[in-house]
């Protein structure tokens, strides 16, 4: 502190600049991200704490959660988990209050830029559009009191977009996530942490399976 006070401003506001520098470069530079690189009990913890935020309607918790998993689990930049934390947090919000298709189609341009993302650290190129219309076909379809099974099916279909690849394990482990949606939309207001735990443990079963259908070959 004695050196830096010691400086002439020139001096000060270099070293100031440089320090600005640094914090932009971390922020930005492009990382090694892989959606293949994520650990199932952490993919869980964070949906379930997720799923908490978007029906308490604590959208700033939920962008937080949604930062820490593509940052985190990953590899995401801080500043496109930044982004897509906003994109995808923005599309819960924009869908939440919608009553019909029509109206859920809102949502659309924020889970569009949400998937180019995500391309980003994809094994394979995708078409974001078509990803983010399955995507929204599925969060309909749940309202709409389909059976799990089914739009557990346009969730794997999501995942075989993003993975670039299909297989039994995946097709499970889209079904087995619909069935932890499921769950909770039976309780609804009436979930307790014990209710929350078992999602968390089937949202866990569920990403183990998916992360054994998609990790690269050592």
């Amino acid at each position: 502190m004695a050196v830096f006070g010691q400086l002439t401003w020139r001096g000060r506001a270099t070293i100031a600049a440089l320090a600005l520098v640094c914090v932009a470069l971390y922020w930005s530079i492009p990382r090694n991200a892989d959606l293949r690189s994520f650990d199932p009990a952490k993919m869980a913890a964070l949906e379930t704490a997720m799923w908490r935020d978007y029906y308490d309607k604590r959208y700033l918790n939920l962008f937080f959660n949604l930062y820490l998993s593509s940052r985190g689990e990953f590899g995401f930049s801080p500043l496109d988990s930044m982004k897509i934390a906003l994109a995808s947090a923005n599309a819960a919000r924009t869908f939440q209050p919608t009553r019909s298709r029509e109206e859920a189609n809102a949502a659309l341009p924020s889970l569009v830029s949400y998937y180019d993302l995500l391309a980003r650290a994809a094994p394979a190129p995708f078409h974001a559009e078509q990803a983010a219309r399955l995507e929204l076909d599925w969060w309909q379809a749940r309202r709409e009191d389909v059976p799990p099974e089914i739009y557990g099916k346009t969730i794997a279909a999501t995942s075989a977009m993003l993975y670039a690849k299909t297989d039994e394990l995946m097709l499970q482990a889209g079904i087995e996530r619909a069935q932890a949606m499921a769950f909770r939309d039976q309780h609804r207001n009436d979930m307790t942490d014990a209710d929350w735990s078992e999602i968390e443990l089937r949202l866990f079963k569920a990403y183990s399976k998916l992360q054994r259908s998609v990790k690269p070959p050592s």
